[in-house]
């Protein structure tokens, strides 16, 4: 059902998908729009562990939530900020990409817990944390990809 890489050289392994996921802090989530159109927007995530999900927020209304709402079936792209060998002005990136389910947390306790985890990528400044949760938590959607696949290479961008 899914593509394998072609260029088996530069497949990444399961473990460094997933650490590109638990330590970029934004990707491009993709889902089909308005008319069956691509859509594709920058976004934060938060990779969990515990059950293999990645996590975002949102406001509760908006194309992209109309899109989800419409098709469940969305993919997430990730890259680092890549590395230069010596003497090379091109990079050399690590990407991942993700393919997967939608689902919405109904759970609003789930949703504040998740909002908290994702911002502690940012700061660690847990009264900040706190505030922003209290002030903007009921207009908060949280929703998550849950993967079906899982495929990440390493490009060299000459």
């Amino acid at each position: 059902m899914f593509r394998e890489v072609v260029r088996k050289k530069q497949v990444l392994s399961e473990k460094e998908c997933i650490e590109i996921l638990r330590n970029e802090k934004r990707g491009v989530l993709s889902v089909i729009g308005d008319d069956g159109y691509p859509y594709g927007l920058p976004i934060n995530h938060f990779y969990n562990d515990e059950d293999g999900k990645i996590y975002f927020h949102s406001g509760k209304t908006g194309h992209k939530i109309d899109a989800m709402e419409a098709c469940d079936k969305a993919s997430f792209c990730v890259y680092d900020s890549g590395f230069r060998k010596e003497s090379e002005w091109s990079l050399h990136i690590k990407s991942v990409i993700v393919f997967g389910r939608i689902e919405f947390v109904e759970d609003h306790q789930k949703a504040l817990e998740i909002s908290r985890r994702l911002s502690y990528k940012f700061t660690d400044d847990k009264a900040y944390i706190d505030n922003e949760v209290d002030k903007f938590g009921q207009a908060v959607l949280v929703f998550s990809l849950m993967p079906e696949h899982i495929t990440g290479k390493i490009v060299h961008e000459a």
